[in-house]
């Protein structure tokens, strides 16, 4: 199954995401910072990350990522409470694969992650629903 880095400063948001993300069978890779999210990258290669943007440090972090050769395809989804409306100003030039808002619904959150994992799959599902 995929692996899915989550990263986000806050612990109890950390566990609850690894938890959901888990039950769905993915492996998880943990970050609680920007710094550690780029560390682990050098040792373990996500299939997705679910990226906080950690105060004003995220769009750095995001950068960084996309502007790595060995990193840049993997999709990022931006993971906050900043609204969406400031989130493609903010980052437009960044390059994320997509945004969810918190508080996130479960439903919506596991959407998304499937949808960029495996997006021919996940048509299909749309088309069938």
């Amino acid at each position: 199954m995929a692996r899915i880095m989550v990263v986000d400063d806050e612990p109890d948001i950390l566990f609850l995401t690894g938890i959901m993300l888990k039950k769905r069978g993915y492996e998880i890779i943990e970050a609680s910072s920007g710094e550690e999210c780029l560390d682990k990258l050098k040792k373990e290669k996500p299939d997705l990350i679910l990226l906080d943007i950690l105060g004003v440090g995220g769009d750095k972090i995001l950068e960084k990522i996309k502007n790595d050769e060995k990193f840049k395809s993997i999709p990022v989804v931006m993971f906050t409470v900043v609204k969406e409306e400031k989130i493609g100003s903010m980052f437009e030039c960044a390059g994320y694969d997509a945004y969810i808002e918190k508080p996130f619904e479960r439903d919506k959150m596991l959407a998304t992650v499937q949808s960029l994992l495996a997006p021919e799959k996940a048509a299909a599902q749309e088309l069938a629903d």
